[in-house]
């Protein structure tokens, strides 16, 4: 959890409900609100001009989303969109410095997150610019697997879609079913009744 909701909620923040495809904000708009999932899941993407989703990051309860307009005072650098139904808490901006400048503990863990995140697109970055699909699919997956996000810890099923890691590395879904196959078949993952386990 990023900030207790109970701290959120006596600062004034206040929940909304957003439905499956709806757009929380959009990439350029003015950022407002600090944004915490609650429920739901929601994906963080830039949209090409041909309407093509590249993912940033699948957001899951009890992590924030869209800060960095909060920081630079910037546009959002990315769309947010339920990807299912789904509950956020947010607070207003100028509310959400305040706090952080009466909890420095909370600013602290705002700069290891974003340092996170960073050092997740350095990687994806250099996975795009400079290697194979499989090999950009096995780091995908191998980084997940370490970090215990988007792999279920007790069977290993991968809980994103094949649409979802082609979103993120940049290749066709076409492409990133026929290199799962190739990955099965070197021993790298396990797929039965379409679901791939690492």
């Amino acid at each position: 959890m990023m900030i207790d909701i109970d701290i959120l909620l006596a600062w004034g923040a206040a929940y909304k409900k957003v439905a499956p495809e709806e757009i929380i904000f959009n990439e350029g708009s003015e950022g407002h609100f600090y944004y915490q999932l609650v429920s739901g899941l929601v994906r963080w993407v830039t949209i090409n001009d041909d309407g093509r989703e590249f993912l940033q990051h699948m957001v899951e309860p009890g992590e924030c989303f869209g800060e960095l307009p909060l920081f630079d005072d910037g546009p959002y650098a990315a769309s947010a969109i339920a990807n299912s139904e789904s509950v956020v808490i947010r607070l207003h901006r100028d509310t959400f410095r305040q706090l952080l400048k009466e909890h420095p503990e909370l600013h602290f863990t705002f700069s290891r997150v974003m340092a996170e995140r960073i050092r997740f697109k350095f990687m994806l970055l250099n996975e795009l610019a400079y290697n194979t699909p499989e090999h950009r699919i096995f780091t995908l997956l191998s980084y997940f697997k370490e970090k215990g996000k988007f792999i279920c810890g007790d069977c290993a099923q991968v809980q994103l879609t094949r649409q979802q890691i082609a979103d993120m590395t940049g290749l066709r879904v076409e492409t990133v079913i026929r290199t799962m196959k190739s990955l099965e078949n070197k021993g790298a993952v396990v797929i039965d009744k379409g679901k791939v386990f690492c």
